[in-house]
């Protein structure tokens, strides 16, 4: 078979798949999306600063796709500004949390096939690696191909290795779901929360990439028994033959510890955002019915990030 795969069948049921640069030209943040905050982290403006980086040629920044997750941060106290220039130790002074979602080499800017070259230099990697080290917090967010293999080098320096393909449950007819009750949601501090109200039970995602970790993680989201990484040479374009490879028990989300810093890694994008896809306008990411708890487990990571949610070692 050529291009009327069962692959891409298979990813025409999920429902917020949208998988090359001209689909995915149709997602508008959706403005409206604002969920009640009971109990703010901080007074309005008196909260760490949050960096979104806009500097590698970014697919979310927060002006775009990730203005409702820039919002919600900012109505929980928390001061986001824009990373407009290339990492380095003058570019995070200041920061408490550098957020870096789909970023992208000028290569695959609008050409989203391989190869996918690093969207970041050696010095900026090696930057952004000692601030963590020395207490700064990272929250790093690859979807799938081609921002997966954009970040994979800046991944490797902190023991993460991502899979450059789209992660794919065949047996699941929308987007994936993480549910305490299967085990495939960690329980944590994260998902816990500060207090009752703040307790998250299911996250969803909409595609995104897979990754597994050289050292100790406290595992989020943890990818099902039927969940496949298939990779193809350019975004969107699958046939049969497209390789694709198990990662059953590989993660879509997970935290841990390098040196006094702190680091998030997600391997889906959407589900911290609030958009609208197509000319149906369809939700996706936490606007989403299917992902109602999705807008308190991104708050729930950005305490853990910034120190609000304490354990044993902080």
């Amino acid at each position: 078979m050529t291009r009327k795969p069962v692959l891409l069948m298979v990813f025409a049921t999920l429902t917020a798949a949208l998988l090359c640069p001209g689909v995915y030209a149709q997602q508008v943040a959706d403005s409206s999306f604002a969920p009640a905050i009971p109990n703010p982290a901080y007074a309005a403006g008196l909260g760490p600063v949050v960096l979104l980086d806009e500097a590698h040629f970014n697919f979310h920044t927060a002006g775009g796709r990730y203005f409702p997750f820039a919002e919600l941060l900012r109505r929980d106290g928390y001061v986001v500004k824009a990373s407009a220039s290339r990492f380095s130790k003058a570019s995070l002074r200041g920061g408490r949390i550098l957020v870096i979602a789909n970023a992208l080499a000028k290569r695959n800017e609008t050409d989203w096939s391989l190869p996918t070259p690093s969207a970041f230099t050696d010095a900026e990697i090696v930057a952004v690696r000692d601030w963590v080290k020395d207490g700064g917090s990272l929250f790093l967010i690859a979807d799938h191909m081609p921002f997966a293999g954009a970040a994979e080098k800046l991944a490797r320096a902190f023991g993460i290795q991502f899979s450059n393909g789209y992660a794919v449950d065949p047996n699941a007819r929308g987007p994936m779901s993480f549910r305490r009750a299967d085990g495939s949601l960690g329980g944590s501090l994260i998902t816990e929360g500060r207090a009752a109200a703040e307790r998250v039970d299911s996250v969803t995602t909409f595609t995104g990439s897979a990754f597994q970790a050289d050292g100790s993680v406290q595992p989020l989201l943890v990818l099902g028994p039927s969940v496949v990484s298939v990779t193809p040479s350019e975004a969107g374009q699958f046939t049969d033959e497209t390789p694709r490879a198990p990662v059953a028990g590989w993660y879509q989300g997970a935290v841990l510890r390098v040196g006094k810093g702190r680091v998030a890694v997600f391997g889906e994008a959407a589900m911290f955002s609030a958009q609208l896809g197509g000319p149906e306008r369809i939700p996706m990411g936490m606007n989403a019915p299917v992902a109602a708890q999705n807008a308190q487990f991104l708050l729930n990571v950005i305490h853990w990030l910034s120190g609000k949610l304490k354990d044993t070692k902080s």
